[in-house]
């Protein structure tokens, strides 16, 4: 089986990102689509059949009608919430459980889904420690002054990988994400940027060429975007960690896959 080609790279570089991330995809198709349908691509066709419950028409001026509207707009609050809160949760899993399969791919070596999930559920706790610090983080640096709440986030991008691969605890794999994403951190925010901005262009163009053919079809068409998206972005991230540590220290891929053999 080919290798990544990620050999001693002098700097981050995107392209070589992206070339890696989809290699990684092209030896394992089943394997990374069956995590991301595992954990992002089902639960976003449930949320969207959820959110396609029978519309009521209501008359201007009918009070009861308005109690209905707005007993309807409380119930598409409640599930986009727990929507939004489930996908927070499964986000993280997917990025731990694609951890492995992005570091041992350049061995030739292929983990099954059990193993995958096995590592991100002993990973859970951290992971979600480090998902809620990064959210009260960066997301309190958005809302003062935007351009802190970018920084942080691309200071712990890679703090999930860290801590799978590394075991460093929760602020001690944050602490070494802001230290390998030293020097890289707008390169990461290109890449990301590139990765989010195709996918709503994605998106929406598929958005008008399915609304012909009603909700059903868009929400199965929304959940292959959504689960393809979030397939390519996590390992995207894991990738750009295997990088950042070839960068910085030089160390390669046998090492790399060493905690896992």
């Amino acid at each position: 089986m080919a290798s990544m080609v990620l050999e001693q790279p002098d700097r981050f570089r995107i392209g070589r990102i992206f070339g890696a991330s989809f290699a990684v995809i092209g030896r394992n198709p089943l394997l990374c689509l069956g995590l991301a349908l595992l954990f992002s691509g089902l639960p976003s066709l449930v949320f969207d059949l959820r959110m396609q419950a029978p519309e009521t028409d209501i008359a201007v001026g009918d009070p009861e009608d308005a109690i209905i509207g707005l007993g309807m707009v409380s119930r598409d609050s409640v599930i986009t919430s727990e929507f939004l809160l489930m996908s927070f949760v499964l986000d993280l899993l997917l990025q731990s459980s694609l951890v492995r399969a992005t570091i041992e791919d350049p061995n030739g070596k292929q983990p099954s889904i059990g193993d995958c999930i096995k590592i991100a559920i002993g990973c859970f706790l951290p992971t979600l420690g480090i998902g809620l610090l990064v959210v009260l983080g960066a997301g309190l640096g958005l809302i003062l002054l935007v351009i802190p709440g970018i920084i942080l986030w691309l200071c712990w991008l890679v703090a999930v990988p860290v801590l799978v691969q590394e075991r460093l605890g929760v602020l001690g794999s944050m602490a070494r994400s802001s230290k390998l994403t030293k020097g890289s951190r707008w390169a990461l925010f290109g890449l990301f940027l590139i990765l989010i901005a195709t996918t709503v262009a994605i998106q929406l163009a598929l958005e008008r060429v399915v609304e012909p053919f009603g909700g059903l079809v868009g929400a199965f068409v929304g959940t292959l975007v959504w689960t393809t998206s979030s397939m390519v972005m996590s390992i995207a991230t894991a990738v750009s960690y295997v990088e950042l540590r070839q960068v910085r220290e030089g160390t390669s891929v046998d090492e790399l896959a060493e905690i896992f053999s």
